[in-house]
């Protein structure tokens, strides 16, 4: 698969099949994004897999558990424009495609529950990073990231980036043992896609390349 092809192809899988992932093939991906760029090579991520059982213990930790205040917000409180609306109608193209009206706030959290259960996937991944560090090592962070999406896509994986963990950060801390300096990021899905899974019938929509860039010169 080219670069481009696993680029076009990568997608947000919230439905997962539940067949293993070979602990090698988890630990290849992960060898191979060390190679992602990061300024002055800090290389600022620290990274756990989790599958089998010891996935299956975190899971039932974080339903055990109650609400915890967040590490820090996704999203700014009030969104303005045009973030705002690219950000409503992804949400309501997802709960279409499975169903859920907007008036069953019930139904719609429930969905976002499934975050917990990492949407059905073998393995979890969390992405963590000094609380030092700044703005920039998020951005080293998130690349480091993308190369792994790419990565399992190339392999016939799909991933689901879940900042929703965000959430959890003592249960997570406390389950991983990081030291108190160490701050999860993100989370991960990974795994084989279910593609008989309605909510994995569409794609979120992309702005035409005149909203947002220009080219000067050329």
């Amino acid at each position: 698969m080219k670069v481009t092809e696993a680029v076009l192809s990568r997608k947000s899988v919230r439905a997962f099949r539940p067949d293993p992932v070979p602990g090698e093939m988890v630990r290849d991906i992960l060898e191979t994004a060390r190679w992602a760029p990061s300024g002055g090579n800090l290389q600022p991520w620290r990274v756990y897999a989790l599958a089998g059982q010891p996935l299956a213990d975190f899971k039932a930790e974080v339903a055990a558990g109650g609400a915890e205040e967040p590490e820090y917000d996704v999203y700014p409180p009030e969104l303005w424009e045009p973030f705002r609306t690219r950000r409503f109608v992804c949400g309501e193209d997802l709960y279409a495609s499975i169903g859920i009206p907007r008036e069953d706030r019930a139904g719609r959290l429930r969905q976002l529950a499934r975050n917990i259960d990492f949407f059905g996937a073998p393995v979890g991944l969390f992405f963590c990073l000094d609380r030092g560090l700044g703005p920039p090592q998020w951005s080293d962070l998130g690349m480091f990231m993308q190369t792994v999406m790419l990565l399992a896509q190339e392999r016939g994986l799909a991933t689901c980036a879940q900042e929703f963990w965000a959430r959890y950060p003592t249960i997570i801390a406390r389950f991983l043992g990081l030291s108190e300096e160490l701050q999860v990021f993100s989370g991960m899905a990974l795994g084989f896609e279910d593609v008989s899974a309605a909510i994995n019938g569409w794609r979120t929509r992309r702005d035409a390349f005149e909203v947002w860039a220009e080219m000067r010169g050329f």
